[in-house]
């Protein structure tokens, strides 16, 4: 299954907000908590990943050129296996938070491997 709207593999910078937060925060909210807590310019093309009470929930914001992308999954039934909060952000790779979106174990920093088969045997 093609897989349009994911972070690129080649984003250079991507931060996980470990701490859960309102999920009501739009945008805005979600922008100043970058800015606030994390001292980070939310302008500058960072991709941060945020997540509920619950780890039902994910939310990435992103600044593109011209306004801010916001993406939202939410789960049917299972939680994302968040990291816990020894520190507020962690940074990661392309990679890391499609194994995020897709239901690792970040914490582990590896994921299965894909299997590709031609034959039964």
């Amino acid at each position: 299954m093609n897989r349009y709207l994911r972070p690129a593999l080649s984003m250079p910078r991507i931060y996980l907000y470990r701490n859960p937060v309102d999920f009501r925060k739009s945008y805005r909210g979600l922008a100043a908590i970058v800015e606030q807590e994390l001292e980070h310019n939310p302008f500058d093309g960072g991709l941060y990943a945020f997540t509920n009470r619950r780890r039902d929930k994910i939310k990435l914001l992103f600044w593109e050129d011209n306004g801010f992308v916001l993406y939202y999954k939410a789960l049917a039934e299972e939680k994302f296996r968040w990291p816990r909060a020894e520190d507020e952000v962690m940074p990661l790779t392309g990679e890391q938070i499609n194994w995020l979106l897709d239901g690792y174990d970040i914490s582990l920093m590896k994921g299965h491997r894909k299997l590709h088969y031609e034959a039964t045997f």
